[in-house]
């Protein structure tokens, strides 16, 4: 027999958080991608533990050394120089093995290692050894696919956080105060948005050489006006609410009823954007990669392994391994965009 607490726990209806939980996980095609966008960052994350050219851990000598973590020079290793080890190299492998064991990595390149004893010029063709073939450069094409996949999604992540922060602050100041505040910051916006970013990067990297946090801040310095628009509209639409005005009148400052009143309210527009600057940020790097002007040629690139994919269309798995990442990378997001787009939609109709 049912308890009557039980039907009221039964009968208790969802909040409206939950009820948006639920609605997500009813989008299979947006809660799947998710799963799997969180499985590859986290795999990503600990690269270096699957995909690297130095071991995991080394017993030599009766003592443990973990060259994942730390350089060790090859004199710790019965070696004749000073400098840092190559455990690829056979004799220094050969020494330690004589007297203790390795533990390495399944997969034993880096994005950065040189491929030795190629049967063929680079760019190699995909085979035992490196699944995904080499670059024109001689580096394992796998290991710089998994390596630029981690630099673009940390890349993406930052910029997408420190733009939505200067944007959501600046659109609830417009949308806040009105009047002359918002039409200068409209006017203002209205030229900055004009500019050439493209140019002005170019013109940046004949100046400098772009680093990782370099391009960052070029990036975040035209790319914080994508929430300005929505939340201004927002704080224009609520301003006037009658519980703004009563909290007005009872002396609440501007600065709590902005973030904790009326900033609540524009968080749901907000969040169903994230996904998709995170997308715009990840297509921005991989461009500015492929042009050349993004980072550092001893980085890991997505964009990077297209460019020579489009240079080198006889090795037609370098364009093509490129590709479908980047294009798996990017449906995965828009799936996700799309599911939390439609659980805070509350038009979608009630729960199955």
């Amino acid at each position: 027999m049912v308890t009557q607490h039980a039907l009221n726990r039964q009968a208790k209806p969802l909040s409206i958080n939950q009820m948006r939980i639920k609605r997500f996980k009813q989008n299979r095609r947006g809660y799947i991608s998710l799963w799997i966008f969180i499985i590859c960052f986290i795999m990503s994350l600990f690269a270096e533990f699957f995909i690297n050219n130095k071991p995991i851990m080394i017993k030599y000598q009766d003592q443990f050394y973990f060259p994942i973590v730390k350089d060790y020079v090859e004199t710790d290793f019965g070696g004749e120089f000073s400098t840092t080890a190559n455990y690829l190299d056979p004799t220094i492998s050969r020494k330690i093995k004589q007297d203790g064991f390795i533990i390495w990595p399944p997969f034993r390149y880096s994005y950065n290692t040189l491929v030795y004893n190629t049967k063929t010029t680079f760019p190699t063709a995909p085979s035992s050894q490196n699944w995904l073939g080499t670059t024109d450069a001689g580096f394992d094409v796998l290991a710089n696919i998994v390596y630029g996949f981690r630099i673009s999604i940390f890349f993406a992540i930052l910029l997408t956080l420190i733009t939505s922060v200067i944007g959501i602050f600046i659109g609830a100041i417009q949308g806040y105060y009105g009047g002359k505040v918002d039409l200068v910051g409209q006017r203002f916006i209205e030229i900055w948005s004009g500019l050439p970013v493209l140019f002005v990067i170019i013109l940046l990297s004949s100046i400098m050489p772009l680093s990782f946090w370099w391009l960052l801040a070029i990036t975040v310095l035209f790319g914080w006006m994508a929430l300005v628009g929505v939340v201004r509209a927002e704080f224009l639409r609520t301003r006037n609410f009658d519980y703004i005005r009563a909290a007005r009148a009872l002396g609440v400052s501007d600065s709590k009823i902005m973030f904790k009143h009326i900033l609540p309210n524009a968080m749901v527009a907000t969040l169903t954007l994230l996904p998709f600057i995170l997308c715009g940020a990840i297509s921005t790097l991989t461009s500015l990669d492929f042009l050349g002007f993004g980072l550092p040629l001893d980085a890991p690139s997505l964009g990077r392994l297209l460019l020579q994919g489009k240079n080198n269309l006889q090795a037609p798995w370098l364009g093509i391994s490129a590709f479908l990442v980047i294009a798996t990378l990017l449906s995965l997001l828009i799936f996700i965009g799309e599911a939390v787009r439609d659980a805070f939609d509350p038009n979608k109709g009630g729960l199955r």
